[in-house]
Order: C-alpha cells, then sequence, then structure tokens
C-alpha cells in the first residue's frame, strides 16, 4: 500500500472519529432536551441513601449516553449546594457503571452492519428535526445515526488498513512484553493522556476495539487502554471544577479517587482477573483463534471488561463513601472566607458539557446569589442612616459605593453567560426563561442603583450637617421595613417553584409602599408650609421615600418575570 493510500485512511479514521465525538454529543444533549428539568429533579430527589445515589446515577448516564455530563451536573449541584458530597460520590459511582453501556453499543456497532439501518435514521431524523413537536426525536434518532456510521467507517479504515497482515505493525506491537507489569503500566498511562488531551473515553474506546478487533492489539493491552480511560475521563469534571466552590472540587476529586483505586487493585489481580473477564464471553487470550473470532469477541471482551470493573470496584468501594468523603476533605481544604467585597460568580462556571438546561439552572441560581447581595446592600444602607461617627459612615459608604460596583459586573457577567447559552438550540420554554432572566438582571441592577441612590443622599444630608427630624426618621425607618420585607419576599421566589408562587403579597407589600409614599409626600408639603423644617431637608427627606417607592416597583417587576408575566 502506497503513503497516499495510508494518508487518505488516516484522515478517513480521523474523520470517523470527529464523527463519532459529534454523534455522542448531539444524542447526549437531545437526551437531555427530551427529559427537560426531569433530569435535575431525579437528581435532587433520588439520592437519600448510597445506593439510590448509585442507582439514579447509573440511570442518568444510561439515559444521555455520557458520564462527562453527569459527573459536570453533579458537580454543579454539590457547587449549588443542592447535594451533599456524600450524595454527589454515589451518584458519581453510579454514572461510571452507566457509562459502560456505551461500550457495549460500540461492541455491536463494530459486530453488527448497521449500513442498512443508518441512513433511514438519517432520512427519519431530518424529517422530525423539522417538525415542532418531535425535533428533539430527530436529533437523538441524528446522533445515534452519526454514532453508528462513524463506527461503520472507523470498521471499513480497519479493514483497509489491512493491519493483521501488515508485519511492521504486528512486529511494533509484538515487541512489547505483555506478561510485564510495567508494560501494561505504559499503556495505561498512554489511554489516560489520550484521553485527557481528546476529552472523549468514547473515541479512545473506539480506536481501542478498532486495533484489538484487527488482532494487532494484544487483549492485555487493549484493557490496559480501557483502564487510562477510565482515569483520563475524570479531566472533564474536574476541569469544569476548577471555578467551583471547595465542594465541588471534592466531588470532581472523588471521581478521581474512585477510578484510581480500582485501577490500583485492577493493577494488583490483572491477569487473573483479565482472564477471568475473557471466559465469560468465550475468549482464550493465549489460544489460536481464528481473525473472525477475534473481530467478533475482542470488542465483546472490552465491553464486558468495562463493566466488570467499574460494577466491582462500585461494588467495593460504595461501603466506603464516608472515608472517601474524608479523604477528599482533606485534599482540599476550603480557602478561608473572605469578606463578600469581591466580584465573583458562585454558581456560573465558563465550563464544559454543558447542557442549556443545566445553565439555565446555573445562571437562576447566580441570579438569586444576585438577589441576596442586593438585599444585603440595602441593609448597608439602613445601617448608615444611623451611624454617627464620621470615620465609620465614610467606611460604610465606600462598601455600598464597591456593591453598586458589584451590582453593575453581575449584571452584565450574567447577561454574557445567558446570550453565550441562547446560542445553542433552544426550546421555546428555555428560551423563555432567559427572556424573564434577562428582565430580572436588569431589574435588580436598578435595585442596587436605587440602594446607592438613598446612600447619597444621606451623605449629602451628612456633609450638609443636617438631620431629619424625629418623625422624619421614624417615617423613613417604617418605608424601609416595607422594602426590606419585599426584598425579602422578592428572594423567597428565586428560591421555590414559580408554579406553587403567589404574587398577591408581593403586590400587596407595593400597594403598602406607594400609599405610604403618597401620604408622607402630602404631609412633606404640609410640615414645610408650617416651617416644622426646612424646604432642603425635606427634599432630601422625599428624595429617599420617593427612591425607596422605586426600588418597590423593581421588586414588582422582577417578581413579574420570575412568573413569566410581560
Amino acid at each position: 500500500m502506497s503513503t497516499s493510500q495510508y494518508l487518505v485512511i488516516f484522515f478517513q479514521i480521523l474523520g470517523s472519529l470527529a464523527l463519532l465525538i459529534y454523534g455522542m454529543k448531539v444524542m447526549s444533549e437531545a437526551l437531555q432536551k427530551m427529559a427537560g428539568s426531569q433530569l435535575r429533579h431525579i437528581l435532587g430527589a433520588m439520592t437519600t441513601n448510597r445506593l439510590t445515589g448509585m442507582l439514579t446515577g447509573t440511570f442518568i448516564t444510561c439515559a444521555v449516553q455520557s458520564s462527562s455530563a453527569t459527573t459536570v451536573m453533579t458537580v454543579s449541584f454539590v457547587n449549588a449546594g443542592l447535594l451533599t458530597l456524600a450524595q454527589a460520590i454515589s451518584v458519581i459511582m453510579g454514572a461510571n457503571i452507566g457509562t459502560t453501556l456505551t461500550a457495549w453499543i460500540m461492541s455491536l456497532g463494530y459486530n453488527v452492519d448497521l449500513t442498512i439501518v443508518v441512513f433511514p435514521a438519517f432520512f427519519l431524523g431530518i424529517m422530525l428535526i423539522y417538525s415542532k413537536k418531535k425535533r428533539y426525536f430527530g436529533d437523538f434518532l441524528f446522533g445515534i445515526a452519526f454514532l453508528f456510521f462513524a463506527l461503520v467507517l472507523l470498521s471499513g479504515a480497519g479493514k483497509d488498513l489491512d493491519l493483521e497482515h501488515n508485519p511492521s505493525v504486528i512486529d511494533f506491537f509484538s515487541s512489547f512484553d505483555t506478561k510485564s507489569h510495567l508494560t501494561i503500566i505504559t499503556f495505561l498511562l498512554i489511554g489516560t493522556v489520550i484521553t485527557c488531551i481528546v476529552q472523549s473515553s468514547a473515541a479512545v474506546m473506539a480506536i481501542t476495539i478498532l486495533l484489538c478487533s484487527t488482532g494487532v492489539l494484544p487483549i492485555y493491552l487493549g484493557i490496559a487502554l480501557v483502564m487510562g480511560e477510565n482515569i483520563g475521563t475524570t479531566a472533564t469534571a474536574n476541569l469544569a471544577a476548577l471555578g467551583a466552590n471547595a465542594q465541588a472540587r471534592r466531588a470532581a476529586l472523588a471521581h478521581l479517587v474512585f477510578n484510581v483505586f480500582g485501577v490500583i487493585w485492577v493493577l494488583c489481580l490483572f491477569y487473573p482477573f483479565v482472564n477471568f473477564v475473557c471466559s465469560l464471553v468465550g475468549y482464550n487470550p493465549d489460544g489460536n483463534m481464528s481473525a473472525a473470532q477475534k473481530a467478533t469477541l475482542l470488542p465483546i471482551v472490552l465491553a464486558m471488561f468495562h463493566t466488570c470493573f467499574n460494577v466491582c470496584n462500585t461494588a467495593v468501594l460504595i461501603w466506603f463513601i464516608p472515608q472517601i468523603e474524608k479523604l477528599v476533605c482533606q485534599l482540599i481544604k476550603p480557602k478561608a472566607d473572605k469578606e463578600d467585597e469581591d466580584f465573583r460568580l458562585r454558581f456560573i462556571q465558563t465550563g464544559i458539557m454543558k447542557t442549556p438546561e443545566l445553565s439555565v439552572f446555573e445562571a437562576q441560581k447566580e441570579i438569586s446569589s444576585f438577589g441576596e447581595r442586593i438585599q444585603r446592600m440595602f441593609g448597608m444602607v439602613r445601617e448608615l442612616l444611623e451611624i454617627k461617627d464620621g470615620k465609620a459612615f465614610e467606611k460604610l459608604y465606600d462598601r455600598i459605593e464597591k456593591y453598586e460596583g458589584i451590582s453593575d459586573s453581575m449584571e452584565i457577567e450574567i447577561a454574557k453567560y445567558l446570550d453565550q447559552v441562547s446560542d445553542a438550540h433552544l426550546s421555546d420554554d428555555t428560551k423563555a426563561k432567559i427572556r424573564a432572566m434577562l428582565r430580572e438582571i436588569s431589574e435588580i441592577e436598578s435595585i442596587g442603583d436605587s440602594c446607592f441612590n438613598i446612600a447619597r443622599t444621606i451623605k449629602r444630608k451628612v456633609d450638609n450637617k443636617e438631620e431629619f427630624t424625629e418623625k422624619q426618621h421614624e417615617n423613613i425607618h417604617q418605608m424601609f421595613l416595607l422594602v426590606d420585607e419585599a426584598l425579602t419576599q422578592m428572594n423567597f421566589m428565586f428560591t421555590h417553584d414559580r408554579h406553587t408562587l403567589d404574587m398577591n403579597r408581593t403586590f400587596n407589600i407595593e400597594t403598602e409602599i406607594n400609599t405610604f409614599r403618597y401620604q408622607l409626600r402630602n404631609q412633606n408639603i404640609e410640615d414645610v408650609d408650617n416651617h416644622l423644617y426646612t424646604y432642603g431637608i425635606g427634599t432630601m427627606y422625599m428624595d429617599i421615600i420617593q427612591e425607596s417607592e422605586k426600588l418597590g416597583d423593581y421588586v414588582v417587576n422582577v417578581a413579574e418575570a420570575r412568573m413569566g408575566r410581560r
């Protein structure tokens, strides 16, 4: 075979792998869109103990066909405080079992001619994509058709290479001593590095099956590569957790600890364990078998090993979840809590493997955090009104000013994130959620502006050495109580399902604020006319009251956006 022919086949293999990765991605995202928020509810509700957590992780990973998606989702839930670390570890163990289904699908693709079903699946998929009701199922069909088509192309490329009759390739792999643990560890590291680089254990598994099915790669070395893939695939969750809190980073590290421990004990029992797996499918590693038998059995051996490895590892380690939790807590110490003076997003991660459903969920948690921060800012404004000491006043005013800058930054960053999410293929419901969330952050930022405007008015009063009367002070305090109650109700709405919420409480508070503002405005005119205080102090007094009323209006706007009202 000429060099140009080898080059064509090489690019065919690369293209097939790209098609396989794309097919897995499309299929996984389509399944997650079809499941919608149910995946999130299942993950949150079905993790009451280690066994249900493990079964939940297995079920979801089988459903979405991506352990990385499940693991990243789990890390995000830990980051958001929806799952404990122990719950997350059990889910990750289940995800490792669920991902073995992918290997079985690939072994099927190598053993059965799927060309007959691939092209009808493409045709049916494109028809469904253009129909509104079934487009996600069409995406799923397209993804799985790409996956199987890639496997057909890879199998064809393997036959074209004719590796089993290529002396140089045979001599290369024959030069490795398959009975040496050093060789096994070398191939394990190769599998780990390649999986970390391509960020797809499915692609590396496909290449491993291709090499083993042609008979050039001994089964022991192929299984070593599979073990490396199990370690390499943990890189996805650890990368996604880099910007998360300590608990989320610990959950990602627990995934690595789980797989590394499994690899270590399998290495200790490597040859007996591999021989046992081979015997389950009727394959004899040391016996003489025809090329056709090897092509049929070796993909099944790899899939069986992957399953046995993860099932056995989970069966052993599920009883040691508290010890794993303690270990990762010792390895990752929480950072010393800083004052809440620095701008940082707590829940949104500029990560990978994000689906629109998960991205919208993270953004909603960030908006909830934004609302809590704004209420703390308003608490500072209330405190500012009471401070008499000049230095303490300036220090608190500077903090409020910094918070105002933080609120501007949070609005911009959350909006940027939502804009990136909106570039994806979204359902109408998700598009509506994003529009509502953009409105929410705009109104919350306006609340921050109102807080700062009130603080500036209070500062102007202090700079002018003016004082409110006792009655004015009492009225401002009463208005602040109403506004704080409105903010509390707003933040309550962020933490509860909107379908269970009642806006009447928010409207009632707003009505109280408006009525009180109207009374105070009329009373202020009378008091100035009666010379109870100067026009200047009356103006500053009403500026605070009017700004508080505007703040209440912004809260109502947030509530309406949250409820999906225009």
